[in-house]
């Protein structure tokens, strides 16, 4: 059994765990309103991009289709971009992401495809390494990134694009957490090369109009399909960003919550057992004085 003085050390040490918890608590239900209003004012423009690609798209041939649209006609080759975040202490914010890339992985080494993974992030990294750290090709590291900005995402495309035009893959496949609310956080797997065309019905009702394109709407696609991988990539950083603070801030409270209740039964196995100590010491006292 441990002694009073182990029983105090530990109590004084959970409190202590306790104060860095409710801190880290707090200062993530700060950070998060500032990162949901960014994931939720990217949205809009996101998906308005997706219509006027799908609108643009509706007037190119598959000829005259740029091949970021088209693909390369195989469907050999996959590139996975996993983005999660750079830093723990957010309950299973990063193992979710990490886990439908490994779902994904599995299924496409059976189809006999090869795969190769880009991660976003030091926690998918660390998690994906182990199984499959021979199909990772590279790690773009944000640890040192105050704010997310677009900068950082083009930086991403800009690499993805000229991996594509080296030949190195066919497919890309882009992870990341959709953020809904502080406690619900849904990974999502999204293609962005070859370009999903959306057939959302903005882009259906658009279409019978008629439009004349200057440039060549070939030439446009072949400026605004990057501009959309970027975007897209952007989005996933921003809501990666309003998840992790969320699952944060509800893992710090629950850490919390546990704390106290640790707190509270250490005290009272310390209470106990001091109360033992001491009618023992009163016994021997009394025992002693009978003796006399």
């Amino acid at each position: 059994m441990a002694s009073l003085k182990d029983l105090r050390n530990r109590i004084a040490s959970v409190k202590a765990t306790q104060k860095i918890t409710k801190a880290m608590q707090m200062v993530a239900a700060a950070k998060l309103k500032r990162a949901q209003e960014a994931a939720e004012a990217a949205r809009p423009y996101s998906e308005r991009m997706g219509a006027v690609l799908a609108n643009i798209a509706n007037a190119v041939s598959g000829s005259d289709a740029p091949p970021l649209m088209a693909g390369t006609g195989k469907d050999e080759t996959h590139l996975l971009v996993v983005c999660t975040a750079e830093r723990g202490l957010c309950g299973g914010f990063n193992s979710q992401i990490a886990k439908l890339a490994r779902e994904h992985i599995r299924s496409l080494l059976a189809n006999g495809k090869t795969v190769k993974v880009l991660c976003v992030g030091k926690k998918g990294y660390d998690v994906l390494r182990r199984d499959y750290g021979k199909h990772i090709i590279d790690r773009v590291d944000l640890r040192e990134v105050k704010k997310v900005g677009f900068d950082n995402a083009h930086g991403i495309a800009r690499q993805v694009i000229g991996l594509f035009d080296k030949g190195e893959f066919d497919v890309c496949t882009l992870f990341y957490s959709e953020f809904q609310s502080v406690m619900s956080q849904v990974p999502t797997a999204q293609q962005i090369i070859p370009a999903a065309v959306p057939a959302g019905d903005e882009a259906v009702q658009a279409s019978d109009a008629a439009y004349e394109y200057e440039p060549e709407a070939a030439a446009i696609l072949a400026d605004l399909i990057p501009r959309n991988i970027a975007v897209q990539i952007f989005r996933a950083l921003l809501e990666n960003a309003a998840g992790e603070m969320g699952a944060k801030m509800t893992a710090m409270d629950s850490a919390t919550r546990n704390a106290g209740e640790m707190i509270d039964k250490l005290s009272i196995t310390y209470n106990r057992q001091r109360q033992a100590q001491i009618t023992k010491e009163l016994i021997e006292i009394i025992s002693g004085a009978e003796a006399l």
